[in-house]
């Protein structure tokens, strides 16, 4: 049996689901280890993958919160307990809060341990993990320390890889083909900044915009729909990335990831390091480097997005080298070298 544990976010969740379902394609048994309070308490019920849900104290980066505390060592406890009872040959921990006491007390019993990285700056659980753990897999490159990187791949983070014919995607969501399409993502829950900020902006430029507000901003910002200018709380991700032109997102690992999946380049707004710990910015630079992407500027945005849509091919090009096209296959063959 092979023990999936990971969360809090979907960041973290939809990985280690992704790497489950091909598990179970293969024909090996799994076990999804989650948090009480994370995303996969209302999404596990909904799946066939058995499952339970532990105590997991958030891993504050700047200060000791003993509640926290308190949480991550019951969490460990029953760890442990799962544990024993389970007796898993292996471990995929996709780090977050929720990822940390089931990697530990499998490093801990001599489990073999893989890792799953989603951002281009590992996280804090994840480096807590590291150095036990058997393996480390990566979304896209990243600087490690040489004892780290000799158990590092980049194997790419894992995303639904279904893809439509640009037109039949831009027919499906009423846009039309002959003109440029922009996406505004900002997160599954939306982005209150970019969706303030950006429209005044884009809506002058004239072109089609399908702008992704966050399921409970829709009715705030209803007045900006127009006939090129469309507002949805939650979008289709693969149907809205075959349609767009452009993305104008956030640099969250998911996000980039299906862009890069799609080829579709990106002007981004990361989070403020405060907020994350710097894991957005550092996944924007990453995509910038890489040629995919560019770091938004509000004071030439039109400048910037007219540039691009009148050269995308080599920003296509530049996203197509962290293309995470067979990442669930790449996480399954590895956990199974373990087995």
């Amino acid at each position: 049996m092979v023990l999936l544990t990971g969360g809090g976010t979907g960041g973290h969740l939809f990985p280690a689901l992704a790497v489950a379902e091909e598990l179970r394609k293969r024909g090996l048994e799994v076990f999804y280890l989650g948090s009480q309070g994370g995303l996969e308490a209302r999404l596990l019920p909904e799946t066939s993958i058995p499952h339970a849900l532990i105590p997991a104290g958030k891993l504050d980066r700047s200060a000791f919160r003993p509640k926290e505390a308190q949480k991550l060592l019951l969490g460990l406890g029953a760890a442990w307990r799962l544990l024993v009872g389970r007796r898993p040959r292996a471990i995929l921990s996709t780090g977050g809060y929720a990822g940390f006491p089931g990697a530990m007390v499998g490093e801990l019993k001599g489990i073999p341990v893989l890792l799953h990285e989603q951002n281009a700056k590992l996280g804090l659980a994840i480096r807590l993990l590291a150095p036990m753990a058997q393996g480390l897999a990566l979304s896209v490159p990243v600087t490690l320390a040489p004892r780290l990187a000799r158990k590092a791949r980049v194997t790419g983070y894992p995303v639904r890889e279904v893809r439509y014919p640009k037109a039949e995607a831009k027919a499906r969501l009423g846009f039309p083909p002959n003109k440029p399409l922009l996406l505004i993502l900002g997160g599954s829950q939306g982005s209150l900044e970019l969706n303030e900020r950006l429209p005044p902006l884009l809506k002058p430029l004239g072109l089609p915009v399908l702008h992704q507000v966050g399921e409970r901003w829709v009715e705030r910002y209803r007045h900006l729909e127009e006939d090129h200018y469309r507002i949805a709380g939650f979008v289709d991700t693969p149907l809205a990335m075959s349609a767009a032109d452009l993305l104008l997102a956030r640099a969250g690992a998911g996000t980039l990831a299906e862009a890069a999946y799609h080829r579709l380049p990106a002007l981004l707004f990361p989070l403020s390091p405060s907020l994350d710990g710097g894991a957005q910015a550092a996944n924007a630079q990453a995509y910038r480097k890489a040629g995919g992407a560019e770091l938004g500027d509000l004071a030439r945005l039109a400048e910037q997005v007219e540039r691009i849509l009148a050269r995308p091919e080599p920003y296509r090009e530049g996203m197509a080298r962290f293309s995470p096209e067979g990442a669930a296959g790449r996480l399954a063959d590895w956990l199974e070298e373990f087995l």
